[in-house]
């Protein structure tokens, strides 16, 4: 079994910044990419960034310079570092990871449960 659990949702105002975290846990063998997605109603679900094993990013044009992704493989964790937030950066944003389990022979998608980032005045 593989979890993902995330925290640091919130409401800010704009210009604020919010930190998101994601730890992965269970029977994990291995992680390649970890990843932030975000979500609103009746829209598709959206990448947001993504960062591999080795430390290779990629982010969507509408957040590069005001976002920032990392992780820390000793702790399977992801962060998402978001600032200078606009209220179109209103969403459920989503933990994804491509893991390999014990017991697997391929890598999977695994994702959070979703937390809530409201920007508003």
């Amino acid at each position: 079994q593989v979890q993902l659990v995330e925290s640091g949702g919130g409401l800010v105002q704009p210009g604020g910044s919010l930190r998101l975290s994601c730890a992965a846990s269970g029977s994990i063998f291995s992680i390649n990419a970890m990843g932030w997605y975000r979500q609103v109603p009746g829209k598709e679900r959206e990448l947001v960034a993504r960062i591999w094993s080795i430390g290779r990013t990629n982010y969507r044009d509408s957040v590069k310079g005001r976002f920032t992704v990392s992780r820390d493989n000793a702790k399977n964790t992801v962060y998402l570092q978001m600032n200078s937030l606009k209220p179109e950066d209103t969403a459920v944003y989503y933990c994804n990871a491509n893991i390999l389990a014990y017991g697997s022979s391929q890598y999977a998608d695994y994702w959070g449960q979703g937390t809530q980032v409201t920007v508003s005045s």
